[in-house]
């Protein structure tokens, strides 16, 4: 076990790196839900993830975690959330983004917007972003960011190219909706909107004057110091706040679904009626989930022209709760390996773990891509353009942790 959060970069990376890979990753299981509609699992997946799954790992790491919300001020309490919600708002976009755009183009641009505002906001607000061009050590962190950000970019003419590339039927069969105005504009709202976790992470309207950090974490850190327990844990309490905000708006989203869709008696039905002759138009939702298409499986009135009769089949419940959230607790060990990781980060450096994150997020994206043979059939170009895409990530990585691992000594 952790029991040391004294600055070493190279740990700091490795549980970055491994955070992104938790939100690279954590869609798959939804691809085993089978007869639910996107609202019902999303928000199954997300009560795990958003809720319990952020008060279990506090509870168990953190002594005494409830003191610290009695301490701290509602002032910070309600900012942390607020940015929490604005979150949310980038995380049901972030879905259409993927419908209008695909995995590699959407994830690439949204993320794009979530690493620059998510990076250079929290210490521009904190007035420490003038020190980075005051010394050397500075300088080269902010080369880092910038190969960073030429990464993601050149990450995202890939995907355009691969877009471009595929004929009108292979456009439509991966991407159905392909939209590439509308998609945009959606991804610049989602990417922004998203950045706002790490606001509420950094607490932009409570900041500790002396550690430049929320003061829900900072109270954490001193309960920590008291009752004993692993410094990297102090983050833990600030994520339930920040993460009960996202809940709050993913909740809402998906109970208008619920009522437009008449799907909310998913989540205790165990069959459901579907076409006899394309069982693979309703479980469709499910598979598509990557896409972010927010169909639900058992829409009345949407059968092909040619449909006859419709078939009453079994639901398997416990396998979808299972596999739902399953999704729900790898999606939050990203952000508890990001946590951990930043604890490990020097002070000075600290804004650049989020740019970390995103860049693993997108490369461990990028690596699923091609095991799943999303490129096949693109052009060398296309390939050329992902490959450097993530030497360019990879590259970033190695300038902002060697940098990071100097600043200790």
């Amino acid at each position: 076990m952790i029991v040391s959060s004294s600055p070493n970069a190279y740990l700091a990376v490795t549980l970055q790196w491994i955070g992104g890979l938790g939100s690279a990753s954590f869609y798959l299981p939804f691809s085993r839900v089978r007869r639910w509609s996107w609202e019902t699992y999303w928000l199954v997946g997300g009560w795990v993830s958003w809720i319990a799954a952020p008060f279990i790992f506090a509870y168990l790491l953190v002594p005494h975690f409830m003191q610290i919300f009695q301490q701290v001020s509602g002032h910070t309490l309600f900012w942390t959330y607020f940015f929490g919600v604005l979150w949310g708002l980038g995380s049901l976009t972030f879905g259409l983004t993927l419908r209008y755009l695909g995995i590699g183009l959407g994830m690439a641009v949204a993320l794009s917007y979530t690493a620059a505002f998510g990076t250079m906001i929290p210490p521009l607000f904190a007035g420490k972003l003038p020190e980075l061009f005051t010394h050397t050590w500075g300088w080269v962190t902010m080369l880092g960011v910038l190969v960073c950000l030429a990464g993601i970019f050149l990450s995202g003419a890939a995907g355009r190219a691969k877009e471009k590339e595929l004929s009108e039927e292979k456009r439509t069969a991966v991407v159905r909706e392909f939209n590439f105005r509308k998609g945009i504009l959606v991804a610049t709202f989602s990417g922004v909107m998203s950045s706002c976790i790490n606001f509420g992470y950094a607490g932009l309207r409570g900041f500790n004057a002396v550690h430049g950090q929320n003061p829900i974490t900072s109270a954490a850190a001193v309960l920590l110091m008291r009752h004993g327990g692993p410094k990297w844990a102090d983050g833990l309490p600030t994520l339930i706040i920040v993460l009960a905000g996202g809940f709050t708006t993913n909740l809402i989203g998906c109970v208008i679904l619920h009522l437009k869709n008449k799907s909310g008696r998913e989540y205790i039905a165990t069959s459901a009626n579907i076409h006899a002759k394309n069982d693979r138009s309703v479980v469709r939702s499910s598979d598509d989930s990557e896409n972010g298409k927010a169909e639900p499986t058992t829409e009345a009135g949407h059968f092909p022209k040619f449909a006859t009769s419709t078939q009453l089949v079994s639901v398997p419940l416990l396998n979808n709760y299972i596999f739902s959230a399953l999704a729900g607790i790898i999606w939050y060990l990203q952000f508890f390996f990001f946590t951990a990781g930043q604890t490990f980060m020097p002070p000075a450096l600290a804004f650049s773990g989020w740019t970390l994150h995103m860049a693993s997020v997108i490369l461990f994206a990028t690596l699923w891509g091609l095991v799943r043979h999303e490129w096949k059939g693109t052009s060398k170009k296309a390939h050329l353009m992902i490959a450097g895409g993530v030497v360019l990530l990879l590259v970033s990585t190695l300038i902002i942790g060697v940098v990071a691992n100097l600043m200790k000594h």
